[in-house]
């Protein structure tokens, strides 16, 4: 499954040698959710370690991820794997926003507000 975010990069940490064949990098990514922005962490793995590279914390971004899960020991763990990153509104890198700048308006509305249609009777059930 793939699936896309949109957010500010609010923590990018450094590449972690797990093993002598596997590496991973973590990030977190601040996504508006109303009045009350999520902190999201994401994982990037192996050769894609390096799609952070270009970004900066503060820039806005759009994530590209998959959801991986497995279990361990009898305890359930949820990985969101990022396979990209790129500027927020398309682009391959560089800064989108300058540090301060507030989140573009909110792209999650919440479509149960708006009012219902006025020909509710051509409904079809």
């Amino acid at each position: 499954m793939a699936f896309e975010v949109e957010g500010k990069l609010f923590r990018i940490f450094p590449i972690e040698q797990k093993s002598a064949s596997f590496q991973a990098r973590e990030f977190v990514l601040e996504v508006p959710d109303g009045n009350y922005p999520q902190v999201i962490k994401f994982q990037a793995v192996q050769d894609r370690c390096t799609v952070l590279d270009n970004f900066s914390e503060g820039d806005f971004v759009k994530v590209s991820f998959d959801l991986r899960g497995r279990e361990w020991n009898g305890k359930f763990l949820t990985n969101l794997n990022a396979w990209r990153v790129e500027k927020a509104g398309g682009g391959s890198s560089g800064k989108t926003a300058e540090a301060g700048e507030n989140f573009p308006a909110d792209p999650f509305p919440n479509y149960n507000d708006a009012p219902p249609p006025a020909n509710m009777d051509d409904l079809p059930f």
